[in-house]
Formats: C-alpha cells, sequence, structure tokens
C-alpha cells in the first residue's frame, strides 16, 4: 500500500523533472492553465497582471500559459477588459508580463484566441464587428453570425500569425493556439458549426484545414525553434457531450495534419484528467495526443481537485483530491506537462508545495478567488 509519504516524495521528483518542447527546455512538469481574468482594461495587462503571473512562476510553475489574448481581428474580441495582443499599449503590457516571469524563472507563452460565433452583437471592444464562423452557426445551432468569407479566413489567418510574430519579438517563449471549448478554430473542427461545403468543410480531416493554415501561417511567421502549442477539447461551450473523435483513428485524423503544419506540442483539454477518453484503454486524452503523434502534450482537469470548474462556481464539491494516479500516469509519461488552473488562482505558491512534497498544505478551491489578481 503507498504511503501519503511516499505519494509526495514521488509527486516531488516525477514534477521535477524537466520538459522540453522544440528545444524550449522547461524547469518542471507544471504548466499554468489559461484562465479568462478580466482584468485587463481596454484589454492592456497591467503591473497587476504581471506580477499575478510572476508570483506563480517564481513559486516554481514551469511554463506560463497566459489567459486567452485577442489576436487583431475586429471580430476575435468579447469584452474590453480581456487582454489584446495587438495595439502598441497593449504589447508594451505583455512585453512587462514576459519581463516579469522570466525574472522570476519562469517559462512563459501567450494564448492566442478568436471567439468567432460565440461574439455576439454590439461586444466591444469593437461593437460594429460581426460574429463570423465556418457557416455563422452557433454551437447551439442557431444561425445568426456570417459564414466566413475567403477574404475573410486570410484576415484571420494574418490576425494569428502577425501576433505570433510580436509574441516572439516581445520575448516570449513561444504560442498557444486555442483550438478549443467550440472558439473559433473548434469551430472549423467540429461538424456541428462547420457546415461547409468547400475546400474547408467535410470528414474530419478536411475540416482541419483553416486550423492547418494558421498553423502554417504562425510556423512561417516565427523562428524554426519557437515552439507553438496548440489547444484543443472535445467538450464545448453548453455542449459539454460533444466529440470531435469517438475512436483513436478520428483523433489521428485530426492531430496528424496540425502536427505536419508544424505544432510541437499539443494542450489536450478535458474536463477531469483521469477520465478515459476511449473504451479499452487507461489513457486520457493528452496521453492519445502523445502515442499517436509522438509530440509532448499537456494534460489538464481539475488537477488537485474533487469535481469540475463548473461545479466549483455552482458551489459543489471542489475538496482537494490526491495526486496518486497524476503521479503514476507522469511517471508513465503518458503526458509531458499538467497544467493547473484553479489550484493555482486559489494559491499561487501551490507548485512550490508540490515541488517539495508538502501535498498535505494544499488547500480546497474557494470561488471567491476569482475577485482579484491574487
Amino acid at each position: 500500500m503507498t504511503t501519503a509519504t511516499s505519494i509526495a516524495e514521488r509527486a516531488a521528483a516525477t514534477f521535477s523533472r524537466p520538459a522540453v518542447i522544440n528545444g524550449l527546455k522547461i524547469p518542471n512538469r507544471i504548466a499554468m492553465a489559461p484562465m479568462t481574468r478580466m482584468f485587463s482594461p481596454n484589454g492592456v495587462p497591467g503591473a497587476d497582471v504581471a506580477s499575478y503571473y510572476g508570483r506563480r512562476a517564481a513559486a516554481g510553475v514551469g511554463l506560463v500559459i497566459t489567459e486567452g489574448t485577442f489576436v487583431g481581428h475586429p471580430s476575435a474580441a468579447q469584452g474590453d477588459r480581456v487582454p489584446r495582443f495587438h495595439g502598441e499599449e497593449q504589447l508594451a503590457g505583455w512585453r512587462r508580463v514576459a519581463e516579469t516571469v522570466h525574472a522570476a524563472g519562469g517559462r512563459i507563452v501567450p494564448q492566442l484566441w478568436h471567439v468567432g460565433m460565440v461574439r455576439n452583437d454590439g461586444d466591444p471592444p469593437f461593437a460594429d464587428a460581426p460574429a463570423m464562423g465556418p457557416s455563422g452557426v452557433r454551437i447551439v445551432g442557431k444561425e445568426t453570425g456570417r459564414a466566413m468569407t475567403r477574404s475573410d479566413l486570410d484576415d484571420v489567418i494574418g490576425a494569428f500569425a502577425d501576433a505570433a510574430g510580436e509574441a516572439e519579438r516581445l520575448g516570449f517563449d513561444g504560442v498557444e493556439l486555442h483550438g478549443a471549448h467550440g472558439y473559433l478554430l473548434d469551430q472549423f473542427l467540429w461538424e456541428h458549426t462547420n457546415r461547409r461545403t468547400d475546400a474547408y468543410g467535410g470528414d474530419a480531416t478536411a475540416r482541419t484545414r483553416f486550423a492547418v493554415e494558421v498553423v502554417a501561417a504562425v510556423r512561417e511567421r516565427v523562428t524554426p525553434s519557437f515552439p507553438v502549442l496548440f489547444r484543443f477539447s472535445q467538450w464545448k461551450q453548453d455542449a459539454y457531450d460533444a466529440r470531435l473523435a469517438h475512436t483513436p483513428q478520428e483523433l489521428d485524423a485530426l492531430l496528424a495534419p496540425l502536427a505536419a503544419a508544424g505544432v510541437d506540442a499539443f494542450h489536450a483539454s478535458t474536463r477531469r484528467y483521469w477520465k478515459p477518453e476511449f473504451d479499452g484503454s487507461s489513457l486520457n486524452l493528452a496521453g492519445w495526443a502523445r502515442k499517436l503523434t509522438g509530440l509532448p502534450t499537456v494534460t489538464v482537469g481539475s488537477v488537485g481537485l474533487n469535481g469540475d470548474f463548473i461545479s466549483a462556481f455552482l458551489g459543489d464539491d471542489s475538496s482537494v483530491r490526491g495526486l496518486d494516479d497524476l503521479v503514476e500516469r507522469l511517471e508513465a509519461d503518458e503526458f509531458d506537462l499538467v497544467a493547473v488552473g484553479r489550484s493555482l488562482l486559489q494559491d499561487p505558491t501551490w507548485a512550490a508545495k508540490v515541488l517539495a512534497g508538502r501535498l498535505d498544505e494544499l488547500a480546497p478551491y474557494d470561488a471567491g478567488s476569482l475577485a482579484s489578481l491574487s
């Protein structure tokens, strides 16, 4: 029987191992998951945002993946307090964030984001911009937006490439492309929202074409050694049972073109990391992505907590979950990095405690931690 002490020692040893993504050495296996905080008025991350990320890097987070930040396309944005990755003042703010994290010994990548059909008419900061997506269809199935034209596609591809180029210029360590949770790139990947009959719609491989072109444009804009991560998920907002792939073969059809286009690592977003993805195997989504592509992967989903994030917001069970199975999976190299969300909101020193084997000091999540950038 495994004792609490041995699990603590194994966690410290396993999480302390360095990881590598396209030559970028990450000092340990702990990443900070991207979480929208809305503390950036006019899309500008200020000193408080820099300190927020810097505190977690100083406490041992190896790789900070920032909250989603909008690329420079009018229809990308949804809200004026969410950071943007374009504009002189906004980019100056992001430079300070990167410098603060680096000074604390961490690595950092911005998550580049376009919301697509999740946008509502009149949403700031560009109230006149239309909601647009592959077919003008929302996750709930309503056709309330605009199907993207060839010109729209080119503009968005260029916006992602521009943002990636700026990230490298500002000194970031890579970028993550947000292709999950029902946002624009994911809308192209999912047959429910992608009903196109041109080259960007059809079977699973055809539906990757837009995301592949985004990845290729980003890859061309940055240097070969600059890491490009791609976040994907099965579930969507308001469609938690949605699936891009029902079998490993279908998942391979989705991921292989993205890997060939230049993705260096996949960030597989699940609501509970311990859930097997397909029948007949204990591998989770990140485990399957690693097995199929051979690339590094990041797992995420209620790390250190019982219950998913929606349940926590509703006041349901958010007690501390032991790290036993997570340690075993990491020891077996099922995935390479573990992204931690709410636990790091609750406690900026969560990584330091795990890396030191002080698991008995981990605290349950309190939704009140959303109220400030602690």
